[in-house]
């Protein structure tokens, strides 16, 4: 009996790796195309990642950048909190569509003497606009450079980037 149960335990660990192998998960990266240019995008699905963003980064790959993946569709609101460089957001609804593009402009650090409250109330906001469910962040300028335009549908694979989310 024992020999059963350690040949089913094994099928069973082979199968979840099988299932897990490949899957998006939060941190890892997202290989996907726009506009017909390649790009490495890091996954950002939890909490603690999307409130790091890009903070502190101090370049932005010109095929890279980060996505943003929520559990639904509503209206967000970034800002440069710690970042040190400019950088592109674009917003897409649940169906890849563009709602909102802005390049974002990083902001004076907080300063010695300034509160933290003080510091994130004078951050920029930038608006989905509209209920945005993914949000990409790309090097300042790409967008344009791109052909980037709101309205326009940007491939997005909707179940595999739910399934990073945590």
């Amino acid at each position: 009996m024992a020999p059963r149960f350690l040949i089913a335990a094994s099928l069973t660990a082979v199968t979840c790796v099988a299932c897990t192998e490949g899957a998006l998960t939060d941190g890892g990266t997202w290989d996907t195309t726009i506009a017909g240019k390649p790009f490495h995008l890091k996954v950002s699905s939890s909490d603690p990642t999307r409130q790091r963003g890009l903070g502190g980064v101090t370049d932005i790959p010109v095929d890279g950048g980060m996505i943003f993946v929520f559990p639904d569709a509503d209206f967000r609101g970034f800002w440069m909190k710690d970042c040190v460089i400019d950088m592109d957001i674009v917003y897409l609804d649940p169906l890849g569509y563009v709602t909102a593009m802005h390049t974002m402009t990083k902001q004076p650090p907080k300063g010695a003497d300034e509160s933290q409250v003080a510091y994130e109330q004078r951050l920029v906001r930038y608006s989905s606009v509209s209920p945005a469910q993914y949000v990409i962040e790309l090097r300042a300028g790409r967008a344009k450079e791109l052909g980037i335009k709101t309205s326009q549908k940007i491939a997005v694979d909707g179940p595999a980037l739910k399934a990073a989310l945590r």
